[in-house]
């Protein structure tokens, strides 16, 4: 454990095939810490990510137990990724068409600079651009659940689990932070129902406290706030799709080099925009790849090698604020100066 820097070794005994029993053990562990965020996000109102999170580091001694390894290992994976396949069920093409083109191409605007400053703010702080790259997506597109997708993409030789839950922490965090006082910004700026509705949804990471901030203004612009951030999620496909053809050839795999689970986000989004999918089934799949992607996150924090975590400092949570205040800035500029 001391001599593997990007868990690849621990993701290599994960990965072996051991037979179905092998994966009982972790994935048990994973399920319990899962439903025990479940749980405490109910009753206290909590994001189910931050709480997966928590419990996930509580947890995080039991990494050392090698039973658990191949179970974490797939929670942490396999279950992501079906977990994005299903956000896929949150799009719909009239969402995003409904926001019209001058909006549409703001969010897209806002999307590619934060990701672009995550870049350079990384680099500047001598973290890599890859970092940059997983740090300032997750503030761009969704939050948590973009940099579960962004990790997965880019490969653990290039994202630690340490640089991952550090992302996690940082996201959570300031997400929490943005629910409560970018309301209260956008009062002061004497904003529309539409201008703050924009504001929240182009700003805040994760979808639930987007909508939280913007039916905290109010109704009206919880609207908005919702359309603007599902446009926002469905950015998280192509920049993905961007992201894995950009990596050296040899390590695209085989064909376009668009991982399978983007190819099904497009799939499902397009799919739920024929309005064949009624509403029921779509709650019901959206309320599974919720508990996947809290899933993945338990087993991901479970995984982390909290050493590191310490010997990194603060430069990987400056790098997630340069983004975020990057996309606050932007999403007010243009809510103040296009959408009046």
């Amino acid at each position: 454990m001391a001599a593997d820097l990007y868990g690849d070794l621990l993701y290599e005994e994960a990965a072996a095939p051991r037979g179905w029993r092998a994966y009982l053990p972790g994935l048990t562990i994973v399920a319990l810490g899962t439903l025990a965020a479940g749980f405490l996000s109910d009753h206290y109102g909590a994001p189910p990510t931050l709480m997966a999170l928590l419990i996930g580091l509580a947890l995080n001694f039991l990494s050392a137990d090698r039973r658990l390894h191949p179970g974490l290992g797939f929670a942490s994976r396999s279950l992501l990724r079906w977990g994005i396949v299903l956000v896929g069920v949150r799009v719909t093409g009239a969402q995003v068409l409904a926001l019209g083109p001058v909006a549409l191409v703001c969010v897209i605007g806002i999307v590619a600079v934060t990701i672009g400053v995550g870049v350079l703010a990384a680099r500047r702080f001598g973290l890599g651009g890859t970092f940059g790259t997983l740090a300032g997506g997750a503030v761009a597109i969704c939050g948590a659940s973009a940099a579960m997708a962004l990790a997965t993409t880019l490969g653990e030789k290039r994202v630690s689990q340490a640089q991952l839950t550090l992302v996690l922490v940082g996201i959570s965090a300031m997400s929490a932070g943005a629910m409560v006082v970018y309301p209260l910004i956008a009062h002061g700026l004497r904003f529309t129902d539409l201008q703050a509705g924009f504001l929240l949804g182009a700003s805040i990471h994760d979808v639930a406290q987007a909508l939280g901030a913007g039916y905290a203004f109010s109704p009206g612009a919880g609207q908005i706030a919702a359309i603007v951030k599902l446009t926002r999620v469905a950015l998280l496909a192509p920049v993905l799709a961007v992201v894995a053809a950009t990596l050296p050839r040899g390590e695209r795999g085989k064909g376009t080099g668009i991982p399978w689970f983007v190819v099904g986000f497009f799939a499902l989004a397009a799919v739920n925009s024929t309005g064949v999918i009624p509403a029921e089934v779509a709650k019901g799949a959206e309320r599974v790849a919720a508990a996947l992607l809290a899933a993945a996150v338990t087993a991901t924090a479970i995984r982390s090698p909290l050493a590191q975590l310490l010997e990194t400092g603060p430069r990987p949570l400056l790098v997630i604020a340069a983004a975020t205040l990057t996309a606050l800035l932007l999403a007010a500029g243009a809510a103040g100066l296009l959408l009046n």
